[in-house]
């Protein structure tokens, strides 16, 4: 156990929170043009949905991550931010409209998400391939992450999700094994994990994510690591869980970023090629920089 300084569940509820987690409020002009392009074009990013905090730093730069598919997920995860319900949404017009989003943007780089659409037999992999299709199709030069959601073990959908040309390919485990039922209670750890490796095993850059500050152990994230290693995980970022309501999972604790720096050294000696790993860094932060690790 390596012992750093730590804000624990005793002394949350009695002050703010860390100085490292302050951020700055979104402004400026390539800002409010990013905002311009999703409202005009009526489409959902996870950056407003999921309360990213590196939603000004990212707009400002001219990208943002687009939520295909709705934005209501069939999940009840204990730390999203994203409503929870029966989705009414499927737009088979959606692909075109994120492709010329992101022509408009004129982004080198554009990140895919979706909420879960377990009620669909295929789980959405067909406005999945479209919207890949369409974006590659407008423009070509622009690489493609897309963090895709759990098929429940659907790996025909898996396929058709992965086929049409994105450059990596995330997944995220998000916590440790001992805390899924808590945190992702429709998840499975093992088919997390399953589907990483396949998706490597198809031959494509795998990518995922985990929050700290749940309650697990540095022994956990450890473990962890080498599981994702094992199944044949490329890159990973280490972010600090925020709540983002009263409703969801408390913070247990807020991790200082020596430990993260100590994480992120852990990981590359266990084989990853690339870690993210920060306080405010989140699955899309830097994506950029992980098209060719």
């Amino acid at each position: 156990m390596i012992e750093l300084p730590s804000t624990t569940a005793d002394t949350i509820l009695k002050r703010n929170k860390p100085n490292w987690l302050r951020v700055k409020l979104p402004i400026g002009p390539i800002y409010a043009k990013v905002r311009e392009i999703v409202d005009t074009h009526k489409l959902h990013t996870i950056c407003e949905s999921g309360n990213c905090p590196n939603m000004g730093e990212c707009w400002g730069e001219g990208t943002a991550t687009f939520m295909i598919l709705g934005n209501i997920c069939t999940r009840g995860c204990g730390f999203c931010a994203v409503a929870t319900g029966r989705p009414n949404e499927y737009d088979t017009d959606e692909p075109k409209r994120v492709a010329n989003a992101v022509k408009l943007m004129g982004v080198k780089h554009a990140v895919i998400t979706s909420v879960n659409r377990d009620e669909l037999k295929d789980r959405g992999a067909e406005i999945w391939f479209q919207t890949v299709t369409e974006v590659k199709n407008e423009c070509p030069e622009t690489t493609i992450e897309t963090l895709i959601p759990d098929v429940k073990a659907n790996w025909d959908a898996l396929i058709r999700m992965i086929t049409p040309g994105q450059e990596v390919v995330s997944h995220n485990m998000e916590t440790v094994k001992s805390l899924y039922k808590e945190v992702r209670p429709q998840a499975k750890y093992e088919r997390s994990l399953e589907q990483i490796k396949r998706t490597k095993e198809f031959g494509k850059r795998t990518k995922s994510g985990i929050m700290l500050g749940l309650g697990e152990t540095q022994d956990e994230v450890f473990e962890a690591m080498e599981d994702l290693v094992n199944n044949g995980l490329d890159i990973l970022t280490l972010g600090q869980y925020l709540q983002p309501t009263k409703l969801h999972l408390p913070v247990k604790e807020y991790i200082h970023p020596d430990l993260f720096a100590l994480y992120k050294e852990e990981g590359l000696k266990k084989g990853l090629k690339y870690v993210e790993s920060g306080p405010l860094v989140r699955s899309s932060y830097h994506s950029e920089r992980h098209v060719n690790v």
